[in-house]
């Protein structure tokens, strides 16, 4: 099935020539190409268009969840009718195992799994295996090893009407996959058996498939809705992918543990005594468990040996699913890049404490994400797009061009960069919040320290100004809720150190100011300048100001590089007649509003666990899942209540 776009606009501005340039430069076969794309210029959907044309598989890599959850949605708006998937990690709390040499302290993992995220995860994985119109949005995590794809689709197996399998075979094959007998709670990855009748539910699915049987042939399949019970739909084929990624054919187990048993033998005379009989007892129970029951807690520690890689030779991930041509998008290259290039080494010096004291084997090691150079294969394999306002030295250098989309659809301009003293920086901000409040817009602050910031909010209240701090301890949740009261205008000037992460896209922010501009360091380079210039270019009125002794070089380059798109757009307003407008972008209601349950009579905690459960399930569906955990949590509070 090819892709198939659905929009109700068409594009404009830069986007036409930067979808023609890509699309030609993939027919080229370079292999890497950037697209500058400036903030609200609608890159999103210029590498939507660029996918309809291409139409090749897509993986569409983010710097992290969030991220990758706007993205999913807007794909998924783009592309109703193709698979578009979401494949991040899958905790919602992990403590990875670890040990601690100077204390002595063994640090055992500790995970809680999110199971929407995994089945959505296995969703991905199923639809790599049996289509091509796909689309994946994945965090950074997706370079983890994940078990070998050859397993996955191997292990599958079809059902059809008339299908002749005996009824215990068939409950095996399941079994296989990594399905378990559940009769009671059916939930994804398990079945139960009714007599003739057999119900599973795909790790990857949301409803029931119900298969019933006439002694050895099947008779019927179905689809049933897992709430109401109800048939939605009777088949005649159905494929079955395994309950999870790490699946292990029968023969491979039995080499894997005369493996793992070779590879103990060899590593304990290299140990102490007392590592030596750590690494025996762990072993030794650990293979016992697999033996017994095919799992072992920590087992993707033995991947090496049930993949039949060797020492050293890179794991299986999300990319090799995807087969031998697709495309890849690197959102935010800027980020992303630098994250892919640190998760091997974070990774390495955690285990080797573990290995070298005895709590693993050596082939632990081999148990990680792919270094840099080992996902760059990948990338030279196929065709890569970088998308980011400031794309970093290492895309400039590899792109065989970069497109640049300067123009917005709107017509908005970059905003206008006056470079001021900081002596007397406070007084003129003081003033400027005025002006812009006066105009009805909000102000963004960012200071250098934290205690300035806090300072600064401080004296702002005093002076009757309404004003917040936003500092790293307040979680995203509330961050959310900050920004959308700074939206709404129950105050009007938001302060922080670094409000680049924070993913802000305010259309009411009239005024920047960025205090002690000339402090060279991570959030005073030229990118992170431009990157926080450009949170000013969705209202028509913005301005920023940069308070400044002297004027560095990334305060020149930023200054620069903002004029330069600022005529560039201008120019194009005039020979075009536009008018720019203010971007008008609805405000959301109130993500969460967890009812105070103190003084609720224990009689009504039942029913009131009901409605707080299905708004719980709603956020998950919704992708909200840090709404989805607050909930949970007050759900486990008010069961505590009523014992």
């Amino acid at each position: 099935m090819k892709f198939k776009l659905k929009s109700d606009f068409k594009p404009e501005g830069s986007q036409p020539e930067a979808i023609r340039k890509l699309v030609a430069g993939i027919r080229k076969n370079y292999n890497y190409q950037t697209l500058l794309g400036v903030t609200g210029s609608g890159k999103t959907f210029t590498i939507a268009n660029v996918i309809n044309e291409i139409r090749k598989p897509t993986l569409v890599l983010a710097h992290n969840k969030t991220l990758a959850a706007q993205l999913y949605n807007e794909f998924k708006e783009f592309f109703p009718w193709n698979r578009v998937e979401y494949f991040v990690s899958y905790y919602d709390f992990y403590q990875p195992e670890s040990y601690i040499p100077q204390k002595d302290q063994y640090i055992e993992k500790d995970a809680q799994i999110n199971s929407k995220i995994e089945q959505m995860r296995l969703a991905a994985t199923a639809s790599l295996s049996s289509r091509k119109d796909v689309i994946i949005v994945a965090s950074v995590s997706c370079i983890y090893g994940i078990g070998n794809p050859e397993n996955f689709k191997k292990m599958g197996f079809e059902l059809t009407i008339g299908q002749k399998i005996p009824r215990n075979e068939f409950l095996k094959k399941l079994v296989a996959i990594q399905f378990e007998r559940n009769d009671t709670e059916l939930m994804p990855g398990r079945f139960r058996v009714r007599g003739d009748t057999i119900d599973f539910i795909p790790g990857y699915f949301n409803n029931i498939i119900r298969v019933e049987m006439f002694g050895d042939e099947i008779e019927t399949i179905a689809e049933i809705n897992k709430n109401t019970g109800n048939v939605i739909e009777k088949i005649k084929y159905f494929f079955i992918y395994p309950a999870r990624h790490f699946v292990i054919p029968e023969n491979r187990i039995k080499e894997a543990i005369e493996s793992m048993k070779s590879e103990l033998e060899r590593d304990l005379p290299k140990l102490g005594m007392i590592e030596a009989h750590r690494l025996r007892e762990r072993t030794l129970y650990d293979i016992e468990m697999i033996e017994e029951t095919g799992f072992c807690k920590g087992i993707e520690n033995y991947s090496l040996h049930f993949d039949g890689r060797k020492r050293g030779e890179k794991p299986y991930s999300l990319l090799d699913y995807f087969g031998d041509d697709f495309l890849i998008i690197i959102d935010e290259s800027h980020q992303t890049i630098p994250q892919l290039h640190g998760m091997y080494n974070g990774d390495y010096s955690r285990k080797k404490n573990l290995v070298d004291y005895g709590f693993r084997l050596q082939t632990a090691l081999d148990n990680r994400p792919l270094k840099f150079n080992e996902f760059e294969k990948y990338m030279k394999q196929n065709r890569v797009i970088f998308t980011s306002a400031t794309p970093g030295k290492y895309e400039r250098h590899e792109s065989r061009q970069v497109v640049e989309q300067i123009i917005r659809p709107t017509g908005l301009v970059d905003p206008v960069v006056f470079v001021r003293p900081i002596k007397g920086q406070i007084d003129d901000l003081k003033k400027e919040i005025g002006v812009t409040i006066k105009r009805g817009d909000r102000v963004l602050v960012t200071t250098i320290t934290k205690r300035l910031a806090e300072e600064l909010t401080e004296y702002l209240a005093e002076q009757g100004i309404k004003t917040r701090y936003l500092h790293s301890d307040i979680n995203t949740l509330e961050r959310t809720e900050i920004i959308r009261e700074l939206r709404l205008g129950k105050f009007d000037v938001l302060v922080g150190i670094n409000l680049l992460r924070e993913g802000l896209d305010i259309p009411e922010v009239g005024f920047i100011g960025i205090l002690d501009a000339d402090k060279e360091g991570f959030l005073r380079d030229t990118k992170s300048l431009i990157q926080t210039i450009g949170r000013a270019a969705r209202n028509v009125n913005s301005k920023v100001v940069l308070y400044a002794d002297k004027e560095t070089d990334s305060i020149k380059q930023a200054v620069k590089e903002t004029e330069r798109r600022r005529k560039l757009q201008t120019t194009y307003n005039k020979e075009h007649g536009i008018t720019p407008e203010t971007i008008v972008k609805a405000i959301k209601e109130k993500e969460i509003e967890v009812k105070d349950t103190k003084h609720i009579p224990k009689k009504d905690i039942p029913n009131l666990i009901i409605e707080i459960d299905a708004e719980m399930r709603q956020a998950a569906d919704k992708l909200d899942f840090e709404k989805a955990i607050v909930l949970r949590e007050k759900i486990t509070e008010l069961k505590k209540r009523i014992g």
